[in-house]
């Protein structure tokens, strides 16, 4: 009896040992997949070309009905950081697709005037600020890089009470032959016909302000909400009549015309881009025709 249970000892040992030295090792947890940021490609577009034959690039993002449309450089070099300005807010974009809403289509046309942007920068296409030159004087900026490559201001060559001469600060300016006589106001034009957008932004500088737009019928309701909304989410000024000296044909007071409320957001110095300011009031105009 007892060498029985003494062999069945020594085989519940060996039973124990057999499954210790073949039991399968699990495999290993594999390895978790990385988050990767999300990145938005917009739509890109040339919606025409500059005097010089440099595309004015759109840049589209969503699919909503409600269209909305930001503009930069419209005076070229002398107006860079408004260029950069627009760059960054659609890179952040990239990095946050969910900032803009379902409901909303979202165009950003960084620069209105290419052959301004290079009479300053002297680089073609996209730039950062360490690619504007350092001996860059802003007063010598506004003769090379205000205008288009025929002299003539684009802000002064829409069909508002478009004159061929109108005026900057105390200076007389080119405002082309007729209205929309310049291939970039033309541009400009024909993709507002072509996409009925419901309102504009403009980026400028350097005023520290955001200007309501009106034409012959004064300014448009819409257009108030629209300044307010930015200028109180931005904490810049807001004033409904621009009054510091008369301006004819610009591109505001031409979407005015035709029922489009339309802004001009001016940064507060020629260099800087203000980004959390400005993003602040983007944010808040996306909310805005969010409702």
């Amino acid at each position: 009896m007892r060498r029985l249970i003494s062999i069945c000892a020594v085989l519940v040992v060996v039973l124990i040992v057999g499954v210790l030295l073949f039991k399968k090792t699990p495999p290993p947890a594999p390895a978790p997949t990385p988050i990767l940021p999300v990145v938005v490609d917009p739509r890109h577009a040339s919606i025409g070309t500059s005097v010089q034959g440099r595309p004015i690039d759109a840049y589209t993002y969503g699919t909503g009905g409600t269209h909305l449309v930001f503009v930069g450089g419209i005076h070229g070099g002398y107006e860079w950081n408004s260029v950069l300005l627009a760059y960054q807010f659609m890179d952040y974009v990239a990095a946050n697709p969910l900032l803009i809403p379902k409901n909303l289509t979202v165009t950003v046309i960084p620069s209105a005037n290419p052959d301004g942007v290079f009479a300053v920068i002297k680089k073609e296409g996209r730039f950062t600020a360490a690619d504007v030159p350092t001996d860059t004087n802003i007063e010598q900026a506004a003769g090379l890089g205000r205008f288009n490559a025929k002299a003539v201001d684009l802000n002064r060559n829409f069909g508002c009470k478009w004159q061929p001469e109108s005026t900057w600060r105390s200076k007389k300016v080119s405002a082309g032959t007729e209205a929309f006589s310049e291939p970039e106001s033309a541009a400009l034009r024909d993709f507002v016909a072509k996409q009925s957008p419901d309102a504009f932004v403009f980026w400028h500088s350097q005023a520290s302000a955001v200007y309501a737009s009106e034409c012959e019928n004064g300014v448009l309701p819409a257009t108030l909400t629209l300044m307010n909304t930015y200028a109180t989410a931005a904490n810049y000024k807001a004033i409904s009549a621009f009054d510091a000296y008369p301006v004819t044909g610009d591109a505001e007071g031409w979407l005015a015309s035709i029922n489009i409320p339309a802004i001009t957001v001016e940064l507060t110095t020629h260099e800087t881009v203000e980004w959390e300011k400005n993003l602040a009031g983007v944010k808040a105009v996306l909310n805005l025709y969010t409702k």
